[in-house]
């Protein structure tokens, strides 16, 4: 053993330490008084099963003063505590445990002042250890019964707080619930500001805090995109990030006193047409952002931009109410001008008049700027005094209920699936509703789901209703035994597959005519499939809806037809009479919208 060693140090090995020999030496306690005090004839221990929940006070601990033996008062040094109150173990006393005799009270000395514990040191350790595991618990317990067992010593119990974390958990799905969910589309040209606006809105609701956004302001600062930081908000993709362009649909979600909207932001640049009928499918309500700035407006307006071809998509999608924001009016080329902000608004009436929207009541025009916030939260009185009406989240807060049917059949055509430890599926839930453990049905290969798990907005949950957006996790079925345009269906009411079938349809746009055998691509909900026309049936009048030709030669611009359609594949659909939202439909051609109908009979 090193002499130069300090007496408190560690030792490298147990060899190093010297044998005492027999006897007492110094620190060392007396073993033949510590099992003197053992009651050797106890009875065995018997387990209380039925004992309260058993807490650990490790810290908060004051020793009480209890009567004990002199001869182990004497023996321990001074400072040193009992077991019970070196471990900080509250013990809990039970029938079956064995108690010595209590001495006179008389003979209790003082407790020693050293072998107290100080509660302040150990406040934080408290409350780690507040809530123990169910192992720990039963660890903790067998520990105490033991002790007590050979002391017989007790210690004050500690009452067992709930914690309030999983009752507001179950408070706030409570509320989510009940709240009425409703899908907001945001439409437009490409850069007006669509994301803009919906990562702003985000951050005045909370979805986004202000870190994350220093963040992201940053990053933009170093790509010299300073402008851009509010749109990364919902463009999370790199690709998007790095061209300012949004792809695929993002989406986010935020809530207000009465509602809970579900963000969709559609790309605007005509090449992903496709996406934002996607997207439109599961749209409520429709917000067509238009770009104020001199030259923009213009641009996206005129035949061939996208905030006449997003209009008519999102009518013909099903929605029913448009929110026209016009966007950028801080621009130096705008300065908040009353002149322009009715220039844009004098346009845009007649073309959406035309387009199937009642101006007053269907539409409503908000003047805002997506980067400074302006009349999206609060209302920009300073800087815009000639707008008196609402801003856009308290206006659209105070849109009446759209009263969907929850009593209906299940309906819910597939958007998107992928594999994730098992076979998860997304989209919208268009009519009934679905509980976790449900049997359903897809079709149209007509293969029984099991419904594992259910999440609406990236929150579990037991039930999901008309109107979710969803992702189910299910059994019974592959990732790649499914595609988009898939329908989820009650086992006893499926919905109807067809090939062939007949439509009234509206030619748009289209410069040569359309004649038998023409060929295009059918976008009905979120399914895409090639179709054929294989017969003109009779045009149809625009005024009176009533038939004014039998078996036409072929069809123009401008006109409304009904005509017999044949698909490439099997579809899942609805006649528009019976299901509105699988019973419409838009035809594409060359990367153009050519025209829009609705389902009027299934034939195959």
């Amino acid at each position: 053993m090193d002499p130069d060693r300090n007496e408190g140090a560690a030792l490298d090995s147990w060899e190093e330490q010297a044998d005492p020999g027999p006897g007492n030496h110094g620190d060392t306690v007396d073993i033949g008084s510590e099992f003197s005090a053992l009651n050797v004839n106890a009875k065995p221990f018997v387990p209380n099963v039925n004992a309260p929940a058993f807490v650990p006070n490790f810290g908060n601990f004051t020793p009480k003063t209890e009567p004990c033996n002199n001869e182990d008062t004497e023996d321990k040094p001074s400072g040193q505590a009992s077991p019970a109150q070196d471990s900080g173990i509250a013990e809990t006393e039970d029938e079956t445990t064995p108690q010595h005799p209590v001495p006179d009270a008389s003979e209790t000395p003082p407790p020693d002042q050293d072998g107290e514990a100080e509660p302040e040191e150990d406040e934080e350790e408290e409350e780690l250890n507040s809530s123990p595991s169910s192992e720990e618990e039963l660890g903790a317990r067998a520990v105490t019964e033991t002790v007590a067992q050979s002391s017989g010593k007790s210690s004050p119990s500690v009452a067992v707080k709930k914690p309030k974390k999983y009752e507001e958990e179950e408070e706030d799905k409570e509320r989510k619930t009940e709240m009425e969910h409703v899908n907001v589309i945001f439409i437009g040209h490409v850069d007006a500001g669509k994301s803009t606006i919906g990562g702003h809105i985000m951050y005045l609701t909370g979805q986004v805090d202000k870190r994350t956004l220093e963040k992201y302001e940053r990053e933009a600062k170093e790509k010299n995109r300073e402008s851009w930081y509010l749109s990364w908000a919902l463009d999370t993709n790199l690709e998007e990030r790095e061209k300012g362009k949004t792809v695929e649909v993002g989406r986010a979600n935020f809530e207000t006193e009465k509602k809970h909207f579900t963000i969709l932001d559609a790309p605007g640049h005509r090449s992903f047409v496709p996406n934002m009928i996607c997207g439109a499918a599961q749209a409520d309500l429709a917000v067509l952002v238009i770009s104020a700035r001199k030259g923009e407006f213009e641009t996206g307006f005129e035949r061939g931009g996208q905030t006449r071809e997003h209009a008519m998509l999102a009518k013909t999608a099903g929605v029913k109410h448009l929110v026209v924001l016009i966007n950028k009016m801080d621009d130096p080329t705008v300065e908040w001008s009353e002149e322009r902000y009715e220039l844009c608004k004098t346009k845009l009436v007649p073309f959406l008049k035309k387009n199937g929207f009642n101006p007053k009541k269907d539409v409503f025009f908000i003047p805002v700027s997506g980067i400074t916030g302006a009349n999206l939260k609060e209302k920009a009185g300073g800087v815009c005094p000639w707008y008196t009406g609402p801003a856009f989240i308290p206006y659209i807060d105070s849109l009446p209920s759209l009263g969907r049917k929850q009593d209906g059949p299940l309906r819910m055509p597939i958007t998107d699936r992928f594999k994730d430890m098992g076979t998860i599926l997304l989209g919208k839930i268009e009519g009934g509703k679905i509980k976790k453990g449900d049997s359903v049905l897809m079709m149209p290969n007509k293969t029984n789901v099991e419904i594992l798990q259910i999440l609406s907005d990236e929150d579990d949950t037991t039930e999901a209703k008309a109107g979710e957006n969803v992702k189910l996790k299910v059994r019974g079925i592959e990732e790649d035994d499914v595609s988009p345009g898939f329908v989820l269906c009650e086992i006893n009411s499926p919905c109807h597959t067809c090939k062939v079938f007949d439509a009234q349809i509206l030619i748009a746009e289209h410069k040569s005519i359309i004649c038998a055998g023409y060929g295009a691509v059918l976008h009905i909900h979120t399914a895409v499939e090639e179709v054929q026309i294989t017969t003109l049936i009779a045009l149809v009048d625009k005024k009176t809806g009533k038939t004014i030709k039998q078996r036409p030669r072929f069809i123009k611009q401008e006109q409304i037809a009904i005509a017999r359609f044949e698909c490439a594949g099997v579809l899942c659909m609805e006649t528009f009479s019976d299901f509105q939202q699988m019973g419409r439909f838009t035809l594409r051609d060359e990367g153009k919208t050519i025209g829009f109908g609705k389902v009027l009979k299934l034939v195959n």
